[in-house]
């Protein structure tokens, strides 16, 4: 079974990522969903998405979860039912988990891909990149810019949020391997921890909530 990268953060944080290789069928074995989860897989029309969903219960597995450990909240926002934060991503070929013992947790991975420049200034302001001058550099830096606001994006999980206007990540280098952010929405403002790795085309950045 690929599971393609194991990142240990500290003693409470933990980040997983498979490679989706294997057939459905392959994925299957040994893998027992809940009525509701079997129900979302035999709904969904692709077949990369159903490894993919098959695969992330494969990450639980190597955490010591079922599908049953698993629940989604009104909004969609998937929680542990021991009380650990937990935060999922599925891209193509990739599927990822972050789970944490104490502070709120988000991940993301993204194809890189040039489509990008078409939608990025829907949710940052463009000339913050002005001395990105290479096209590749600046399709990479604004994934990692992307991914880190999905990342808190999938913490905060409030309706209303703008990537645009509520969300700021700290400038940061291609060189480097981790910034911050912020979320300022309602008069409320948290904090976080950014980290971003890239591999085989894909950019996975994972936010931590700063303890306040």
């Amino acid at each position: 079974m690929p599971l393609y990268k194991t990142i240990t953060v500290d003693s409470h944080v933990k980040v997983l990522i498979w490679k989706v290789e294997e057939t459905e069928a392959q994925l299957s074995k040994g893998i027992e969903l809940t009525p509701i989860c079997h129900k979302r897989l035999v709904g969904m029309k692709s077949e990369l998405h159903r490894r993919g969903f098959l695969s992330i219960r494969h990450l639980l597995a190597e955490e010591g979860y079922e599908d049953k450990d698993l629940y989604y909240d009104e909004v969609g926002k998937p929680h542990l039912k021991d009380g650990r934060f937990i935060s999922i991503t599925h891209s193509h070929n990739f599927t990822g988990i972050i789970v944490s013992d104490r502070l709120e947790v988000g991940i993301d991975i993204e194809m890189q891909r040039d489509k990008i420049l078409k939608i990025a200034s829907k949710y940052t302001p463009l000339e913050e990149y002005k001395t990105v001058a290479n096209p590749d550099a600046l399709i990479r830096k604004l994934t990692i810019v992307w991914g880190a606001k999905e990342s808190l994006y999938k913490i905060c999980a409030q309706k209303g949020i703008s990537f645009l206007h509520h969300m700021d990540i700290t400038d940061f280098s291609l060189s480097d391997s981790q910034t911050t952010g912020s979320i300022i929405y309602k008069g409320k403002s948290s904090n976080y921890d950014i980290n971003f790795l890239e591999f085989e085309g894909y950019t996975c950045v994972y936010a931590i909530k700063t303890q306040e």
